[in-house]
């Protein structure tokens, strides 16, 4: 039996430890950003919602263009093959998986699609653990200045790295973007720039719905099936700082996170009106993450 590795990268067909891949310069992902990605954590060798991520994978390169050179079943294969490599001792099992396509490498430089140039898939498992569901977190808010095509799982996130960066610097753990006018609706809510945003008022579960200005997030797809396995009314609405402001709770969802409630936004105290609901609600997202993940 080989060796098990602390991580494991994959380059265009190369495999080695992460800080061992190299990449061209000319990947269209250096001058471009030019793909798309996915993640999801594993457990036990088994890769959490993967037919959901390998879906949107497959509809994020659909709608950019890009031609993925794998079938999807071929594609699960090397992803559980790549987890399969990488020790997780250390991480109860537990690692992280990334994987995203790029356009290709072409030279010289040049804004259009390139011509005979395939594509390059990029493949990362780093041991982690799954972060706890029941923590609390404080988030600040911000003006969403991203492109119109958030619906589209892109490399192209600087917007979101500087949002994030500014929730940092306010020791903010999240930050939850709102267009000015979406919708007719002021100040209208996205999502966070990693993550997206949910709130319960009055029993019911408020979340946006899926437009151009949000990602289809696998986490908010397992929140809304809870909610209904749970018997919680489910809106897929817009709606808008100040409703979200007075919230019975605030949550935010993503594959890393599942479900995280918020305790303050830019310095006030909001939700914890609602905390045997969220309870129940957590409980049953990390038991199906558990379920899935368990050993057959």
């Amino acid at each position: 039996m080989a060796e098990l590795l602390k991580n494991l990268g994959y380059y265009n067909g190369k495999y080695d430890t992460i800080d061992k891949i190299t990449v061209p310069m000319t990947d269209r992902v250096c001058w471009f950003a030019d793909g798309v990605y996915e993640a999801t954590p594993t457990r036990n060798g088994i890769i959490y919602c993967l037919d959901d991520h390998i879906d949107r994978f497959f509809n994020s390169a659909s709608l950019v263009e890009i031609e993925i050179p794998y079938s999807k079943e071929e594609l699960k294969k090397l992803l559980t093959d790549m987890v399969s490599k990488v020790d997780t001792d250390a991480t109860n099992g537990e690692a992280l998986v990334y994987w995203q396509i790029t356009r290709g490498a072409d030279v010289p430089r040049a804004h259009a699609f390139p011509k005979d140039c395939p594509p390059r898939l990029w493949i990362t498992v780093t041991p982690r653990t799954l972060p706890d569901v029941h923590r609390q977190a404080t988030v600040i808010s911000h003006e969403d200045i991203r492109f119109f095509m958030c619906n589209i799982k892109t490399l192209c996130l600087l917007p979101n790295v500087l949002a994030s960066e500014k929730a940092a610097r306010a020791g903010a753990e999240e930050c939850v973007l709102y267009r000015a006018e979406a919708n007719g609706i002021k100040n209208r809510v996205t999502e966070g720039a990693h993550s997206n945003v949910h709130c319960i008022k009055d029993g019911i579960l408020y979340t946006a719905p899926l437009d151009n200005l949000i990602l289809p997030g696998i986490a908010r797809k397992n929140i809304i099936k809870c909610c209904k396995s749970l018997g919680i009314p489910v809106k897929e609405e817009p709606y808008s700082l100040d409703f979200l402001r007075s919230a019975d709770e605030v949550i935010f969802s993503s594959s890393s996170n599942l479900c995280i409630a918020a305790t303050a936004l830019d310095g006030e105290k909001i939700g914890g009106k609602a905390q045997e609901l969220l309870a129940r609600l957590q409980d049953a997202l990390l038991e199906d993450y558990l379920t899935k993940t368990n050993q057959h």
